[in-house]
């Protein structure tokens, strides 16, 4: 059978008048499958560009989320700068934007202006809450959403928040867009009609936090417990004898068993009535732990995990980021940038019967600069 090299977006034209983290990632999935992607730049560059200089004077940030893309730098406060946009949106397939909401509409650029000249247009908007209600205009940044979703709230240990130690609520974000313009594209090839997507930061985390809404709302507000689990138990941290610290998860009861057959060697304790049932194991969660931390602190790491391979339990170890730069599972991928090759982690998805090559990333201006886009 002959394979296809081609990509499944090759020939859709993106448009991504982006900055920061999640439209940028949202458009470099997009790139990453085929689509031909413009990235419009201020004069100054995309401000991701000077979050770090890790990657040889060169941010990871941007590295990370802007292969694959060209680099047109327009100052959209003159006239030819909105010239030259224009024309680029007549020719898109989508339109790809994180400004400031209303920002486009003062530009000369109204979605409902651009939906009905371009019927077949996929717009993709990307606020921190939305296009209406009284915290629209609000600037709103990865760590400002946790904060005020709640999501510090259950993350970190008993004492106070925390952040989740990466930009989850753009990733999330820039995720959710992107699922959403491939269904778009789906429903476009279907019905030839275009169009308008709003996604805001804020209802892509008070969505993922769903579980523990509806647990606060339910009587249950979740503790936070630092390498723990609210609802599951034990679900946590146990240390060895010499002081290893291993995470372990019991997702069943039938895990349960066989972790107190091969594991703790007390069988009994299966069908305990203390610890029969996860609700029973979480509502007698410092029995619980008390249980299995005796355990492995008469244990050796190999001892442990030689009894927990055995019983099937799942576990981990506690990496950091030199544990996950030589694990043996890490993917990488070359990305070419002005200032040499960089090694990523690779994308997830793996296509068996069509292997990927991934862009370089772009200069800033590289495929115009200011001067030419302002004369």
């Amino acid at each position: 059978m002959t394979r296809s090299s081609r990509l499944p977006l090759e020939g859709i034209r993106v448009i991504a008048i982006e900055q920061a983290v999640a439209a940028p990632f949202c458009s470099a999935r997009l790139a990453d499958a085929g689509a031909h992607v413009v990235k419009i730049e201020r004069p100054e560059g995309d401000f991701a560009r000077g979050y770090d200089d890790v990657c040889a004077g060169q941010s990871s940030y941007f590295v990370w989320l802007n292969r694959g893309k060209e680099s047109l730098v327009l100052d959209l406060a003159l006239p030819e700068g909105r010239q030259v946009l224009s024309d680029l949106i007549a020719q898109a397939d989508v339109v790809v934007q994180n400004l400031k909401p209303g920002a486009l509409d003062r530009l000369g650029f109204g979605l409902a202006r651009l939906r009905e000249a371009y019927p077949r247009l996929i717009l993709c908007s990307i606020s921190g809450f939305g296009e209406d209600g009284p915290m629209a205009g609000r600037k709103a940044y990865d760590l400002l959403i946790q904060a005020e979703a709640g999501l510090s709230s259950i993350t970190g240990g008993p004492e106070e928040p925390a952040r989740v130690g990466i930009s989850v609520v753009d990733i999330a974000t820039g995720a959710t867009a992107h699922a959403a313009i491939l269904e778009a594209l789906i429903a476009r090839s279907i019905t030839g009609q275009g169009a308008d997507i709003r996604v805001s930061m804020f209802d892509v985390m008070a969505e993922w936090l769903t579980v523990p809404l509806l647990q606060a709302e339910g009587g249950k507000p979740p503790r936070r417990l630092g390498l723990a689990h609210p609802s599951i138990a034990p679900y946590g941290v146990f240390t060895t004898k010499e002081g290893k610290a291993i995470l372990i998860a019991i997702q069943s009861e039938r895990e349960w068993a066989q972790f107190c057959a091969e594991v703790l060697r007390q069988q009994e304790k299966a069908a305990d009535p203390l610890y029969a049932t996860n609700v029973a194991r979480v509502s007698n969660y410092a029995e619980t732990a008390a249980l299995v931390a005796g355990v492995f602190v008469s244990l050796t790491e190999e001892e442990a995990i030689c009894r927990m391979v055995k019983a099937d339990t799942a576990f981990a170890s506690i990496n950091d980021m030199a544990g996950l730069s030589q694990h043996p599972h890490l993917r990488r991928i070359m990305v070419e940038t002005e200032a040499g090759p960089v090694a990523c982690p690779a994308p997830a998805p793996i296509f068996i019967d069509a292997p990927r090559s991934y862009g370089a990333v772009p200069a800033l201006g590289q495929h115009g600069n200011p001067k030419e886009n302002t004369r």
